[in-house]
Order: C-alpha cells, then sequence, then structure tokens
C-alpha cells in the first residue's frame, strides 16, 4: 500500500512539472495567436455573456487586431506562426468596414458579429460550445488572459487524457508521462493553445479516446491480499461504464464545439474496431466482445451526430464544397461542385506529400509509430489509428491550399504519435498477438507493460 502511494505521488508530481514547464514557455506569448476566426467565437462569446452584437463585434475586433500585431514571425512551435501585416488601424478599419457592409447586405441576426455574409457566418453558429466554454473565462479575466487561459484549460486537459489512456492501456509511468509530454510539444499542444474550436474538439476526442481503451477492459481488479484497487488512479476505479460514458459524453460535447470532427471520429472509431472485431473473430482471438460492444456503441452515436446536425439544419458536406469552391458563398453555387472539389483534392494533397517531403518531421514520427506498433501489443493502438484517420479525413473534407502550413484540420492525426511512440519506453510484448494475454505478475508490477482486452493491469513499472 505504501509503494502504491508513493508511485501514485511520483507521476504526479512528473505530471505537474510537465504541466509547469509548458505553463512557462507559453508565458513567452500571450497574445499574438489569433486566426481570422477566432472574432467569430469571441463575438459569439460576448454576445452569450450579455453583451449587445455590435458591441461583442467591436470588442473581438480590436482584440484580433491588437494580436496580429504581436503574432510572431519565428516558426516557434508554441506560437501561431502569423506574419505581420496591415497596421492595427488599418485591421480595425477594414473589420468595421466589413461588418457595415453585411449589416447593410442582410447578416441582422444571429449571435456572431455580421463579419461576412449570414450563410458564411452560419458555421460559426453551428458550434456554440466553444463560446460558450470562453464566457467565464472572459469575464473574470478579461479577454487577453482569458483566452490564453481557456487554451492552457485544454491542453493541460488533452494532455491528461492521454497520459490516463496510456496507463489504462498497461503503460508504464514513464510511457505516459512521455505521451503527455508529447502532446504538448506537438502541434497537438500548439492547436490547444490557439483560440479557436479546434483545441476544445480535440481535448473531448481524447476523453474519447480514453474512453474506447476503457469499454476494452473488464472491471477494475483488485490485489488478492489487501483487496486494494491496483493501477493508477483513477483509472485504477474505472470500468467499461466509465468508459461509454466518456465516449458519448465526449462526442455529445464534441458535436456541440465541432460536429463535424465529432462525426468523423465517432465513425472512424466504429469502423477500425469493427475491422479489429472481424480480425478477432476469423483468427479466433479472445476478447472479441468488448470490441463489438465498443464498436457497436460508436456506430450508434455515429448516426446520432449526423441526424441531430441534419435536424438543426447545420451546415453539411455539400455547404461545406461550396464554400471551398465560391471562396465562402462571395460567388454563385456550383451545380454540381463535388468534379472540381476532387481536382482541389489532388492539387492539395500532392501539395502537402511535397512539403512534408521538404519538412519531414510527421512522416519520421508516424515511421517512429509504425515500428511501436509492430514492437508492442497495446490495446491503445487501434484507438489511435482511428483518431489519426478521422484527423486524415477532416483534411480531406477541406483541401483548402491555405491550411497547408497549418496543422488544425489534421491535427488529429497527430495524436497518433503521442499515443504510440511512448510505448517503445516499455519492454516488448511476448507473442504476434495484439490482444495479449494478461501481463505476468512480477511482485507488485507487471514485466512487459502492456494489456489485454478484458483485462486490469497493475501498476506498471
Amino acid at each position: 500500500m505504501p509503494n502504491i502511494r508513493r508511485t501514485q505521488h511520483l507521476g504526479l508530481v512528473g505530471m505537474l512539472l510537465i504541466a509547469l514547464a509548458f505553463t512557462g514557455l507559453q508565458l513567452t506569448a500571450v497574445t499574438g495567436r489569433a486566426s481570422p476566426d477566432t472574432k467569430n467565437y469571441l463575438s459569439y462569446a460576448l454576445s452569450l455573456s450579455g453583451e449587445s452584437r455590435g458591441e461583442a463585434g467591436r470588442r473581438a475586433i480590436a482584440y484580433s487586431c491588437a494580436s496580429g500585431q504581436h503574432a510572431s514571425l519565428s516558426p516557434v512551435p508554441w506560437t501561431n506562426r502569423k506574419a505581420v501585416g496591415e497596421s492595427e488601424e488599418q485591421c480595425v478599419r477594414r473589420l468595421n468596414d466589413s461588418v457595415a457592409y453585411w449589416s447593410r447586405h442582410g447578416n441582422t441576426e444571429g449571435m456572431t458579429a455580421p463579419f461576412a455574409n449570414q450563410r458564411f457566418m452560419a458555421i460559426f453558429e453551428a458550434r456554440p460550445g466553444y463560446p460558450l466554454f470562453l464566457v467565464p473565462f472572459v469575464a473574470v479575466f478579461g479577454i487577453t488572459w482569458g483566452l490564453w487561459l481557456a487554451g492552457l484549460v485544454i491542453a493541460f486537459a488533452g494532455s491528461v487524457c492521454v497520459l490516463l489512456t496510456l496507463r489504462a492501456a498497461g503503460a508504464s509511468r514513464r510511457a505516459g508521462l512521455a505521451g503527455q509530454a508529447l502532446y504538448l510539444a506537438l502541434p497537438t499542444g500548439t492547436v490547444a493553445m490557439n483560440p479557436l474550436s479546434d483545441g476544445l474538439s480535440l481535448a473531448l476526442g481524447t476523453a474519447v479516446v480514453l474512453g474506447c481503451v476503457l469499454l476494452l477492459r473488464d472491471r477494475p481488479r483488485t490485489d488478492g491480499g489487501s483487496g486494494t484497487r491496483t493501477g493508477p488512479w483513477p483509472v485504477a476505479a474505472a470500468g467499461p461504464r466509465t468508459g461509454a460514458a466518456l465516449v458519448a459524453g465526449g462526442l455529445v460535447l464534441m458535436f456541440l464545439v465541432r460536429y463535424s470532427q465529432a462525426l468523423l471520429l465517432a465513425a472512424a472509431l466504429a469502423g477500425v474496431l469493427l475491422a479489429w472485431f472481424g480480425w478477432l473473430r476469423r483468427k479466433g482471438r479472445p476478447g472479441a466482445a468488448p470490441v463489438l460492444r465498443a464498436a457497436g456503441l460508436c456506430a450508434v452515436l455515429t448516426v446520432c451526430i449526423y441526424a441531430g446536425a441534419h435536424l438543426l439544419g447545420w451546415p453539411m458536406g455539400q455547404d461545406s464544397a461550396q464554400d471551398l469552391l465560391t471562396h465562402h458563398y462571395q460567388r454563385p453555387d456550383l451545380p454540381n461542385p463535388w468534379p472540381e472539389f476532387f481536382v482541389q483534392e489532388g492539387v492539395f494533397w500532392s501539395a502537402w506529400l511535397r512539403r512534408q517531403a521538404a519538412s519531414p518531421v510527421l512522416p519520421v514520427l508516424l515511421a517512429l509509430s509504425a515500428w511501436a506498433m509492430l514492437r508492442r501489443r497495446s490495446v491503445v493502438l487501434p484507438i489511435a489509428l482511428a483518431a489519426g484517420a478521422a484527423g486524415l479525413l477532416n483534411q480531406a473534407g477541406h483541401p483548402n491550399l491555405g491550411q497547408l502550413y497549418g496543422f488544425r484540420l489534421i491535427v488529429f492525426l497527430w495524436l497518433v504519435p503521442a499515443l504510440a511512440i511512448p510505448l517503445l519506453l516499455d519492454r516488448p510484448a511476448r507473442g504476434a498477438s495484439p490482444v495479449p494475454a494478461q501481463p505476468e505478475q512480477v511482485g507488485g508490477g507487471q514485466r512487459d507493460g502492456t494489456v489485454g482486452i478484458a483485462h486490469q493491469v497493475r501498476e506498471g513499472a
């Protein structure tokens, strides 16, 4: 019992030290992170806090233009990499003129200020979750520090979910802390800090990933001698019911934050888990039933998310294609947008591949992740692959060359190295099955740092 408590305290200290280091880095860029979409979310949040639409728009414009003057020109990993262009006064005048123009041309309703035509602003009206999340931060700390603190909370939440996911999958404490550090150091941490809905969507996605891993475990195991639950708190006490709640709750909240990403994540998880179930059945391997239950839950949630967005009249795939091809609906709709949309897909992905060849950080990390998947057997790996697929699908739905140097649309792909590479810190699993038997117990710990489906592990090394 004392050893378990000491181990848990060491893990907590490590987690806090990583968070403290990340916070120190973020203090170098409290502002300067705003993107063109930040003002939309901020004006929505200010409207929710009780300000008039006009005043919310003016304050959002002031913040966005001031932030642009503080944007870093250096490609450092914790900033938005946004180049400074026009002066702050020119920016304010341009955006105020745009608001006046669109107000005169019919955009007179909604929570967001009329920065563009009503059809384009409907995209942000359909994402109330992030503005609602911002309200208490902005109300208490003001816009600049409120947005920064909100990003910090989002980043920490996602990193802790990654740590708990690895620990729930049987990885050691050092692997879990490495996963937390990777999440914060990779573009996942950058996106989390940016004042956009993508970071909150990503954090909720990590909670869904954690829930899927818990769904594939049996009820918590207790030590035979003392009756004490083993493993890191709180995952030691978590089981399939907690996992199902995290999956369902995380996707429901994602639906309110960024429903298209929630739909893609749920669909990708359902598809990967169904394929895994089929493989297990064909090979006669144990543990197929939990996989099928998890796949069924994700499939049901996929249908519910799609139906909910359709019933609410939120923009769907056809609207997204027209948005891309008509420059935010400022040109007439195409009768059939899909041929030209797929041409844009080819243009974008060929340019993206050239970009990866010129700066191969992501390919190298994905190669390390593939090596980890070949050398380790962990229940977290197919879940990570599904999350990565959701990121690729999200980017494929927005083949905009303006996003070529960004990370936010494809950010779920970066969860793969954050979840897979830390497993290299543990001893390799014995045997070729991706669903290994329960780890051999060695004293109070485990030998290989892996976990099989429907098995709860003891505290990792």
